[in-house]
């Protein structure tokens, strides 16, 4: 699987707050934002069904 870059708008508030939850998960923010993606592509299967692609 090709590893694909991403670039996002965020304003400084969110950002800093995306950093103290990525911290006390002991995450990069990177990290953080894939989780949380993954997590809501998850719940989204569990309701809709297996996306295909």
């Amino acid at each position: 699987m090709a590893i694909k870059s991403l670039s996002i708008r965020i304003d400084e508030e969110m950002l800093n707050k995306l950093h103290v939850v990525a911290d006390y998960e002991g995450r990069s923010a990177n990290s953080e934002i894939l989780i949380l993606i993954r997590n809501e592509i998850e719940k989204y299967e569990e309701k809709f069904g297996k996306i295909k692609i």
